[in-house]
Parts: C-alpha cells; structure tokens; sequence
C-alpha cells in the first residue's frame, strides 16, 4: 500500500510540474504571441523557469512578471548552466544528417567525425577551412551551403565543386588555394535539400560545425578549440 500512494505522489508531483510548465509556457505566449517558445522547464533554482525561445535560453518567474537574459554560473563547479543547457537544446543528432549528400574528406585515419555547413564564398568559411588544414584523423562532411543574399555567384561556384571528378580536391583547392575548378558537365546538386535540412536544423550561418556528439557551433575555430571538440565529442558514448 505504501508503495502505491509513494507512486501516486509522485504522479501529482509530475502532473502539478507539466501544469505549471503548461501555464508559464501559456502565459509567455501571450506575452509574446509571434515568438516560437520551443521549451519551458522547471529550472533546479526554486522559482526560476527555463525558457527556450528563439534560440536562446532565457529564465522567467512563476508569474511571467520577470524575463532575465544572462548566464546562470553554478558558484561550487564554475560551471556554465546556461551555455551545457544551450548546448543540449540545439545539438543535432549526427546520424540523422545526410552524410550521403557531403562532399566528404577522409583525414588520416578518418576515425572521428565533423559535419560542416559551408558557403564556397564566405571568407569565415575559408577561415575555418584553413584550421582544419591542420586537423588530422577526421573524417569531415562538408555540406555546400551557398546564402547567396551574402554572396552573390555563391551557388555557382557550389555546382562547379559539386560536378567536379574528384569534389573533395576540388573543395580543397577552391577554398585553401584559390583554384576553381573547370567547369564540367551538367548534373544534379543537393545544395536545394541542403537549404531545406539548414532550415530545420535553424543554420542561418556559415560556417556552421556539427559535432560527433550533436553540439552545434557557429563561426570558424582556431585549430586548439577543434582538436577540443573534437575529443569531447569521443569521448561520449
């Protein structure tokens, strides 16, 4: 019998804790009718609620009277509660890319892995391509993201790597040496389905990392911070 009402307890704990949610993420909503509210959550500091919207983790009170924007840093470990719960909000499942649809550099060994939304024509791009030239045993995806608002002629160039004999050569020699590859014959792109999977995937930038363990991060590394996370993302099961 103990068992029992212990199990029903905690039921109504559960069930209060979803309402509660249920009425926060209720009354933001209101509050801020065209935002997209992905997520609201008790947060382990009383009173606080987590708030995931428009990308960002924000923290509001009980009654929606307060919206606090910042980092929350747990004082005994110096850990950055915020940023792991951004992380852990936004990281993208590796195997449900369409690794099929990469231009794809086998490094060394190849034993890890990278998945990389890149635009021909952004100089970030050519950047983080640059700190990768120095990253071996990688096996690195390189999805063709041209945002022609940017770059004008971006999709073109796109094609041209796409169609090429050899597209991991040809990647290689655009974006590290400034050598376009010769226009060849007429064939089908993925850089439309690619568009379509930034889009759920909300990559708005180039170049946009993804990591073996799902973490997703924008703007071109120096070498010392990929080899970081590049191991982190082994280690974990």
């Amino acid at each position: 019998m103990s068992r029992i009402v212990f199990v029903l307890l905690i039921s109504l704990i559960s069930a209060s804790a979803l309402a509660d949610e249920a009425s926060v993420k209720q009354a933001l909503q209101v509050k801020f009718p065209k935002a997209a509210i992905e997520n609201v959550q008790k947060s382990d500091i009383a009173g606080l609620y987590e708030v995931f919207m428009e990308r960002q983790v924000l923290y509001t009170d009980e009654s929606v009277s307060y919206i606090f924007a910042g980092k929350i840093i747990e004082t005994k470990t110096d850990k950055n509660i915020t940023e792991e719960r951004l992380r852990q909000l936004t990281a993208i499942k590796f195997d449900t890319l369409p690794l099929d649809l990469a231009v794809k550099t086998v490094k060394g060994n190849g034993q890890r892995s990278l998945a990389v939304f890149s635009d021909p024509l952004c100089p970030y791009c050519q950047q983080l391509e640059r700190e990768l030239a120095l990253v071996t045993d990688v096996t690195i995806y390189t999805f063709l993201y041209p945002i022609e608002s940017l770059h004008p002629g971006a999709s073109e160039v796109a094609k041209t790597i796409w169609c090429a004999p050899d597209r991991s050569k040809a990647w290689d020699d655009w974006m590290l040496r400034g050598q376009k590859p010769a226009a060849g014959g007429s064939c089908e792109t993925p850089v439309a389905t690619l568009q379509s999977v930034g889009g759920k995937y909300h990559v708005d930038g180039t170049p946009t990392m993804v990591f073996a363990d799902g973490t997703v991060v924008s703007g071109a590394l120096p070498v010392r911070q990929l080899e970081t996370g590049l191991r982190i993302a082994q280690q974990k099961p």
